[in-house]
């Protein structure tokens, strides 16, 4: 027996291609829509059995807020998601919101309908293989990039940190220079390095940009104690 299934997707032509190849296959499709806004209001209103919900972008913030209010005011209405191979937080996301399934995007049709059959009658409708993939991820999550302080000090050499950290102590080239025991032009030279190679067109930004990136927790630990005062 078909299934009566509302399809929601952002893109339209996705949507109602969907619901024309479940139509053709014995399932009721009751709507099939791309709304800006009121998908919940939708799905509530035609009351499925299960509603097929495509998302792009299954790990952002809010985007399962309908999927939580279909299932506080029609808890007996399933709710399977259609994304991209989505990540452990995508996955987690959905269910979490009270989903019943996931499926790929790139699924063929005989895919989309088991995991209806099953969200019907109320069993968990994933593959396999995506459960294996996120909880492999989770096991073994790739590595994260540094973040910008760690990959700004890398561009520095020990001098330009030293020169960075007195900048940012409010030193002039001059006390620069003393502290340093280097001639003022020497001084000159690293500030404008410093400057060149942080991106920014003043001592004012380059103290900001280290203190904003967390730049000069990290370099200080870097430097001699003569150098780390202050």
């Amino acid at each position: 027996m078909g299934v009566r299934v509302v399809v929601v997707d952002d893109h339209r032509l996705l949507a109602e291609a969907l619901a024309s190849a479940l139509k053709l296959r014995g399932h009721r499709v009751l709507a099939a829509a791309a709304p800006a806004a009121g998908a919940a209001e939708l799905v509530i209103s035609r009351a499925p059995e299960v509603c097929l919900l495509g998302t792009a972008t299954p790990a952002e913030p809010g985007v399962f807020e309908p999927v939580v209010r279909i299932k506080r005011e029609r808890p007996q209405i399933a709710v399977v998601v259609l994304g991209p191979v989505p990540s452990p937080r995508g996955i987690a996301a959905a269910f979490a919101a009270g989903a019943s399934g996931y499926v790929r995007q790139d699924e063929r049709i005989e895919g989309v309908e088991r995991a209806l059959a099953k969200a019907r009658a109320g069993e968990v409708a994933i593959a396999p293989q995506l459960l294996q993939g996120a909880f492999a991820e989770l096991l073994n999550p790739a590595a994260q990039p540094d973040d910008e302080g760690s990959r700004l000090l890398r561009l520095l050499t020990p001098r330009e940190v030293e020169v960075l950290v007195r900048v940012a102590e409010g030193e002039d080239t001059r006390l620069i220079a003393a502290g340093m025991e280097i001639a003022p032009s020497t001084a000159r030279t690293h500030v404008q390095r410093v400057l060149m190679k942080l991106g920014v067109g003043s001592r004012l930004e380059a103290a900001a940009l280290a203190a904003r990136t967390g730049l000069l927790d990290r370099a200080l630990p870097t430097l001699p104690p003569a150098a780390a005062h202050g």
